[in-house]
């Protein structure tokens, strides 16, 4: 992970427009009428309906997918009591996970007010603008009366997520590491280091799972909480002991089963965890630095099964894992509060998931470690873009069944869609695909290593995390233009290949290839003069396992490095030819448009190879493809040409697999029109469903549309090309790609050469 500093920091939240989030249009306004429909007098319509119906704000207003986000300043994260103003920074950026991981809209508001019932009369003021209430960053023990009161005289979510957040992850990991441990919640001793708000809602929410108050110790700032001693608040008395016998942090852990730590860090010595019951369940939440280290811990106790706050360690307690997907399904149900009923769903549903099994695809983080349930991942990945389903339908559902749903859910495959379409949105997809491959960087080749953009992108992805990049270039050449740039080029392999210290790796090089060729009429001689171009170079490192992935491209001929990788690396058994495909991001959602760089004038035979190689690549991304081969005619309207070729891969496909959600060939417009497809073809295999893969007939309009596609609409977020059906990664880039654009891919190839390596 890349070092924070200060500077990064302020540029972030001030380069461009100010802040992180804005408010955009989401109906036309280009016209007269779309204003006088916006605003007078067609406004007054809704205005009437929701007066003599309240609940229509929901249908006609925002409000049904808008929170709240408030906070007095009070707590904010280690930063304590800055004040209302100073956190805003914090409150937007809560906005901004709501909205990628959630699809919620938030408003920001910070009320300057520490007096708990002037906060509530300011809250409930607000409320009916909104259709849920995240409360943030208030101290303790006034939280606990705010949210109390809050809840109790609105009809809207409301959630103060600083204690449930917390409470919620860490008991999915703490049912979950229990199991792993073959320990009862009833029985185990837990041990609970702090008292605020995060560590009363966490040890209320474990009682609420069968954890027993007599097996409990609780500790503040003056060590374990007693019923004995004076001035407790309620709170801490909940938990009190009648216990005289301990005091201290190493007293109360001698033998515990668990350890719950909200405090700050390195109150946990190695001799605690050592004293610790056979495989000991430590929460070390405190952040940034935990309670104990990871590292400390495992050096303790091997058996130790460990979370932390920290990204960087396994069983990460982080509660972007619940927050927008509660929230989600308390609005996607209008219900009037966030009850226990639906807490301890979220609680189920996410410990659920750690035990499914992790799929094997690229736009899920993590998962391309072959993870499976254990000590090591017991709580899933903070972006596993299956919590959206998973978390929300459960909270959806224990809304409904609890009575606190306005509005019934009776679709719920057609919810799920719903909510996977919001988890294809821009930002979610190439945050996703980063942090993939930040958790197994690979040994990338940048073959044209001189080219300035090229080398900016080798630069930025190796300090990202994301891979270990391999120059290729004159070294001198490369070291002066870094200097011009100023890039440093720390942690960067550079290999000069056409230097002599190189001749023994060219001459091995050669010598394999001469003899993988030797049938297809190569010659060692011509196979060692072919090393000294970057691209043959570059390939043999692949294929020897030398490196793990190529990117190639900004200015070679796509012919030449076509040839180059067939010869090299070769096509994946059971196919004749490979693709590229570009992926196109949207508000309409996430498209995959084949082939788009190699095949110019495919035939039949071709089309059906890429049809099958986009279907996997689609699948890679945790879709299910939807395949539309398109052409300019529909269902055999044409009896030559282009048509022909589809209407033939169609058929032959079909024939293949009788299930395969796959047909044409139509037109585009039919394509992406479920409902004028219907319609006019109702005897589609696509009937009913959304197409998300197009397979264009040839590399012009493919090409053309991915293109056209980019420069109408400005909100499309392009990834691609990638590289479908080679028998390793090697991937390549436009001319025209920004250094971003490279990046991206070299992203797509890290993962691909993990994906590779499973094979």
């Amino acid at each position: 992970m890349a070092k924070i500093t200060k500077e990064m920091a302020l540029a972030y939240h001030s380069n461009g427009k100010p802040g992180k989030i804005e408010v955009v249009p989401t109906k036309p306004y280009s016209t007269q009428t779309d204003l006088s429909l916006a605003y007078s007098p067609g406004v007054a319509e809704p205005c009437l309906e929701i007066q003599k119906n309240p609940d229509d704000a929901y249908k006609y207003t925002s409000k049904g997918n808008l929170v709240a986000v408030i906070s007095n300043g009070t707590a904010v994260l280690g930063l304590g009591d800055i004040g209302a103003l100073s956190g805003k920074p914090v409150m937007e950026g809560k906005g901004l996970l709501f909205k990628i991981y959630g699809g919620i809209d938030v408003f920001d508001i910070e009320i300057n007010e520490k007096d708990p019932e002037k906060f509530i009369t300011a809250v409930k003021a607000i409320a009916p603008t909104f259709g849920g209430i995240n409360l943030e960053d208030i101290k303790a023990p006034e939280c606990f009366e705010i949210e109390r009161r809050l809840k109790a005289e609105l009809d809207l979510p409301v959630m103060h997520d600083d204690q449930h957040g917390t409470a919620i992850i860490s008991s999915a990991g703490l049912l979950n590491a229990l199991e792993v441990a073959g320990k009862n919640i009833q029985d185990v001793k837990i041990v609970v280091n702090g008292a605020g708000a995060a560590a009363i809602s966490c040890t209320r929410l474990y009682c609420a799972l069968g954890a027993r108050h007599d097996n409990i110790l609780m500790l503040d700032s003056k060590g374990v909480i007693t019923d004995d001693r004076p001035n407790l608040s309620p709170e801490k008395q909940e938990f009190a002991t009648s216990r005289r016998d301990v005091h201290t942090l190493a007293e109360a852990i001698n033998g515990a089963d668990v350890f719950l730590g909200l405090s700050k860090g390195n109150v946990l010595s190695q001799d605690m965890v050592r004293s610790m019951a056979p495989n000991p369940l430590v929460f070390a939440l405190a952040n940034p630095i935990p309670e104990i280290t990871y590292e400390d811990a495992i050096a303790a106790r091997p058996d130790v099964l460990i979370s932390t706050g920290r990204s960087d360690y396994p069983n990460q307690i982080n509660n972007v894992i619940g927050f927008p997907y509660i929230f989600r399904g308390a609005l996607d149900t209008a219900s009037t509060s966030i009850n226990e009923e639906m807490k301890l769903a979220a609680v189920k549903a996410i410990a659920a998931l750690a035990k499914k099994p992790v799929p094997d695809v690229v736009n899920e983080v993590y998962h391309v470690n072959n993870l499976s349930f254990g000590r090591d991942y017991f709580i899933p990945k903070p972006v596993d873009p299956r919590l959206i389903t998973e978390v929300s339908m459960a909270v959806a559902k224990a809304a409904i069944d609890s009575g606190v749903a306005r509005k019934q859910i009776q679709d719920w495959d057609a919810y799920a869609a719903h909510l996977r379409q919001i988890m294809g949105q821009e930002s979610k997809l190439t945050q996703q695909l980063y942090d993939t491959a930040r958790r197994n960087p690979q040994r990338v080749v940048f073959a044209e290593g001189i080219h300035p953009t090229m080398l900016k992108a080798a630069v930025q992805a190796y300090g990202e995390g994301i891979c270990h990049p391999i120059l290729l270039g004159n070294d001198e050449k490369i070291a002066k233009m870094a200097a011009e740039l100023e890039l440093s080029l720390d942690g960067i392999e550079i290999i000069n290949l056409r230097h002599d210290r190189e001749a023994e790796r060219r001459e091995r090089y050669a010598h394999i290839l001469a003899e993988k060729l030797q049938r297809q009429g190569y010659t060692y001689e011509e196979a060692n003069d072919k090393m000294f171009e970057r691209n043959y170079f570059g390939m043999m490192m692949v294929e020897t396992g030398e490196a793990d992935a190529m990117i190639t491209g900004l200015y070679t001929k796509y012919s030449n490095t076509i040839k180059a990788a067939k010869e090299v690396i070769g096509i994946r058994p059971g196919y004749e030819h490979f693709a590229t495909m570009h992926i196109l991001n949207s508000k309409q959602g996430t498209h995959f448009i084949a082939d788009t760089l190699i095949n110019r004038h495919p035939g039949a035979d071709t089309l059906y190879d890429v049809a099958r190689l986009a279907e996997d690549t689609v699948r890679l991304f945790n879709q299910e493809p939807v395949t539309a081969m398109i052409s300019y005619s529909n269902f055999g309207c044409d009896k030559e040409g282009t048509p022909v070729y589809v209407h033939r891969a169609v058929e032959r496909l079909q024939n293949e697999d009788p299930n395969r959600l796959l047909d044409g060939e139509m037109q585009v417009n039919f394509a992406l029109d479920r409902q004028l497809r219907d319609r006019k073809y109702p005897f589609t295999r696509l009937k009913g469903r959304d197409v998300n893969t197009l397979v264009f007939p040839n590399l012009t309009s493919a090409n053309a549309a991915s293109k056209l596609i980019q420069y109408m609409a400005g909100d499309v977020e392009v990834i691609g090309p990638l590289q479908m059906g080679l028998n390793k990664p090697i991937h390549f880039t436009d001319f025209e790609s920004s250094v971003r654009d490279i990046v991206t891919i070299t992203a797509v190839a890290v993962i691909d050469a993990i994906v590779n390596k499973r094979r």
